[in-house]
């Protein structure tokens, strides 16, 4: 029978194992999912870590995390080749020793046998467990997962050591399934959290207004993340119940509503600008065109990775030549002339033309020099123009964001903005 001790559970740290994650060839999504669903289950992750397929490393590793926290959640390194260790150093750690489980066996076999491929020899190493092992099945994959507790030396703490599967659509499942049955009970508290979306002023402007808030408010807790673009401010509670760590959080919401950060505020919790936006037209009742130049499709393309968006989006242009604004959008000849392709009144007349040519309600436009070359004295690379255009006529804003240097950055950020403007109408 598997050891069942069930202690309460007050802090986690999370050991991604693999070389392959240090040499960067794969990309470690594991560590922020399983952050995210041990928060909502009210157990902190203090730290994360990632350690390569080395004996002695890996050992040094998970002894550390366990000499400071009561749970440590590892992914990778359950393979059936000889670097694949970390069940055989979590028993050692634990003073366990490891044992044949025909059960696991039997269902690796299963597996392959559906797929009718012939099972290896060094499969069966899947199959060994350290001795009251709590075993996770794997549908999608050979590697069990597995869960055991102990004491890192006699007399000591309770420790939990909980091991999947790396790829994430086996560790995934597992987790869901059945860890986070098992994790349930073994802590007193939830973790709730909400994001005030912002955009605007830069991670140091909104600090400033907010540091008082973020100083003094200890739970919730209020703190600034970058993202590209744009701020976040998580406000996070911890309660014995979510409704009341819920409470706490938007009663602090409401608060950072009535600071100087307030007229920068676009949305409470939502994943993306372009999210807002799409949400914001359905309930004014009106629709959207895009014409691009320097973004080259960016704002077309994160609009149509929303799934339905074709009720408020009608479409739009890429006229990266000024000839292509001509045919396409109907911009005068005369104004490029006068003007040129980066500026005002070409952004304007781009996002009127695209306006009156899909008939939509609103139309936007980016029009500028996103590098690494092509800029001049008068115009340096990320001079960027971003129009609106409605019935009631067109505005246009400059962008100077020569300081961003990099062709991506610069993009991004002229998205973001052309986005922004259908906020202000």
């Amino acid at each position: 029978m598997p050891d069942m001790i069930n202690e309460k559970i007050k802090s986690a740290e999370i050991l991604c194992i693999g070389t392959e994650l240090l040499l960067g060839d794969i990309v470690n999504t594991n560590a922020a999912y399983l952050a995210g669903k041990l928060a909502g289950l009210g157990i902190p992750v203090f730290r994360q870590g990632v350690v390569g397929d080395n004996p002695e490393r890996l050992r040094a590793a998970m002894a550390e995390s366990l000499g400071r926290a009561d749970l440590l959640i590892t992914t990778g390194g359950l393979g059936p080749t000889c670097d694949d260790i970390t069940k055989e150093t979590a028993a050692e750690l634990l003073g366990r020793k490891m044992h044949f489980d025909q059960m696991s066996q039997n269902r690796i076999a299963e597996y392959f046998a559906s797929r009718g491929c012939t099972m290896t020899e060094n499969n069966a190493k899947q199959a060994m467990m350290p001795e009251g092992a709590i075993i996770f099945p794997n549908d999608r994959g050979t590697a069990p997962a597995l869960a055991i507790e102990g004491e890192l030396e006699k007399g000591g703490e309770v420790k939990t050591i909980i091991m999947l599967p790396g790829p994430p659509h086996e560790m995934i499942p597992i987790f869901e399934g059945d860890v986070i049955p098992y994790l349930q009970g073994r802590t007193d508290y939830v973790i709730f959290s909400r994001n005030v979306n912002i955009f605007g002023i830069g991670e140091a402007a909104a600090e400033q207004m907010l540091r008082d808030m973020m100083i003094s408010a200890t739970n919730p807790t209020v703190a600034p993340y970058c993202k590209v673009g744009e701020v976040r401010i998580r406000v996070t509670a911890r309660a014995h119940t979510e409704a009341e760590a819920r409470r706490m959080v938007d009663r602090q919401v409401e608060l950072i509503k009535k600071t100087p950060a307030a007229p920068y505020i676009y949305d409470v919790d939502s994943p993306s600008i372009e999210d807002t936006v799409i949400r914001r037209l359905r309930e004014r009742g009106l629709t959207l065109a895009v014409a691009e130049s320097c973004t080259g499709g960016l704002i077309q393309k994160r609009l149509t990775d929303i799934a339905g968006c074709s009720d408020v989006f009608l479409g739009g242009c890429v006229t990266y030549s000024n000839s292509s604004k001509v045919t396409l959008l109907g911009v005068s000849a005369e104004t490029l002339k006068s003007h040129g392709a980066v500026s005002a009144q070409t952004a304007a007349e781009m996002a009127r033309g695209v306006r009156l040519r899909l008939g939509s309600d609103i139309g936007i436009s980016t029009s500028g020099i996103a590098g690494p070359g092509g800029g001049t004295p008068e115009k340096p690379v990320g001079t960027v123009y971003v129009a609106i255009s409605t019935k009631d006529g067109e505005q246009t804003k400059l962008l100077h964001l020569a300081a961003l240097r990099d062709r991506a950055t610069i993009r991004t950020h002229a998205a973001n903005e052309a986005l922004a403007q259908i906020f202000r109408i």
